[in-house]
């Protein structure tokens, strides 16, 4: 028996966040939901708060997907 998926897309988002436990724990769970790491992390200094700030970019294949501005990719 085969499965046919609809037409492929690929979905982007870019996390970012203080360098601490809570931004591993929401990229973890992009990580659980599907989503794939894409590319290095980034880090930058906020001199003003005298915190690193990381980034992250994920993304994730869906099947049968219409993009519109609306869409909360991180429902997906």
């Amino acid at each position: 028996m085969s499965t046919t998926r609809g037409k492929r897309s690929t979905v982007f988002r870019y996390l970012t966040g203080p360098d601490d436990a809570e931004f591993c724990k929401r990229v973890t769970e992009a990580l659980s939901q599907g989503w794939s790491l894409y590319g290095s992390p980034t880090l930058t200094f906020d001199a003003t708060k005298g915190r690193v700030i990381c980034g992250q970019a994920i993304t994730k294949d869906v099947y049968d997907f219409n993009y519109t501005p609306d869409v909360n990719l991180s429902d997906l």
